[in-house]
């Protein structure tokens, strides 16, 4: 039986079939998502460049809002600006305080409800508590707290001799909104901490006790290694938050006394609310901005590294 040959075009030797690019297009849910996502882009990046705009700007508020081009002077003001850079140091300090106790207790709290067998979930209610209650109304407890009048922690530090006022000092005012953040999110830190407990394996566990591994040989070891990820996660939450906390220091020192508590939210707060300097305050606030974007990128190119994002 006779075989028809079929040529088949050739480039030099091989043949190189055709391919086409499969061609992109938006689907029924991208449709249906389009309205939602402009929607979204208008109320975050109009305001950005409304933002951008007034940092390179007088912002006049008589008579309607005017922008005055001034050029760099917000930002030439905004690295010399001495009260604005200590302002920065202590929220450095506030930040590393905050986060650290955060960290520590949560850890601690949640490896001894994970021991606790019985009554683990009434336990853990009682310490979410703080958590569900709004920074504000935490300040404002913690503001009649220490009166030095009718305060409970005042009248306790008075009697291990302490007879000062807790928020009418520098240093004590500013132990006392740490102890105050501390006191609101450790809670937080301790629930994820004990979420990643609950998938450490028993096997390795029981496996490396067999081996001799006990106490903090398990905690270096096992336990910690197993969690690494999930505290990540957890000192990532809170450091974006903690960068730009508020609420708790203004209700009870509104930055005082002598600006011992007055980190660069509540600086912000007051060059564009009380002394109404927008353009300078918007300098600020791009500042902080890049400042939290800094941290966020640290902590996910960290936890990529160790194939968390992947």
């Amino acid at each position: 039986m006779a075989h028809r040959a079929v040529s088949t075009p050739m480039v030099g030797q091989y043949a190189k079939p055709e391919v086409h690019a499969p061609k992109r297009r938006i689907g029924f849910e991208g449709k249906m998502m389009t309205p939602g996502l402009i929607l979204l882009a208008s109320l975050s990046i109009l305001p950005f460049l409304a933002l951008i705009a007034m940092s390179f700007s007088r912002v006049r508020l008589l008579g309607g809002v005017n922008l005055n081009w001034i050029g760099l002077g917000n930002w030439v003001r905004f690295f010399t600006d001495g009260d604005l850079w200590m302002a920065w140091l202590r929220t450095i300090v506030y930040f590393v305080l905050t986060v650290g106790l955060e960290m520590c207790l949560g850890v601690g709290l949640a490896l001894l409800l994970w021991r606790v067998l019985r009554g683990r979930s009434i336990l853990l209610s009682l310490l979410l508590l703080p958590m569900f209650a709004a920074p504000s109304i935490v300040g404002l407890l913690g503001r009649y707290l220490t009166d030095s009048t009718f305060g409970l922690y005042a009248w306790i530090l008075h009697g291990f001799g302490y007879s000062g006022d807790i928020l009418g000092t520098p240093i004590s005012a500013f132990a006392a909104v740490v102890l105050m953040d501390v006191w609101e999110w450790t809670p937080l830190i301790a629930l994820i901490t004990l979420a990643g407990l609950t998938g450490v394996s028993q096997s390795v566990r029981e496996a490396a006790a067999v081996d001799g591994a006990r106490g903090w040989l398990t905690l270096r070891y096992i336990i910690f290694p197993a969690i690494a990820n999930v505290l990540l996660v957890a000192l990532l939450i809170r450091s974006m938050d903690a960068v730009r906390y508020f609420d708790i220091i203004w209700v009870t020192t509104g930055g005082g006394p002598a600006d011992a508590t007055k980190i660069v939210p509540v600086l912000l707060y007051e060059t564009a609310f009380r002394f109404f300097n927008l353009g300078y305050a918007a300098a600020m606030g791009l500042a902080m901005l890049a400042f939290s974007i800094f941290i966020a990128r640290t902590f996910v190119r960290i936890l990529d590294v160790r194939g968390l994002t992947r």
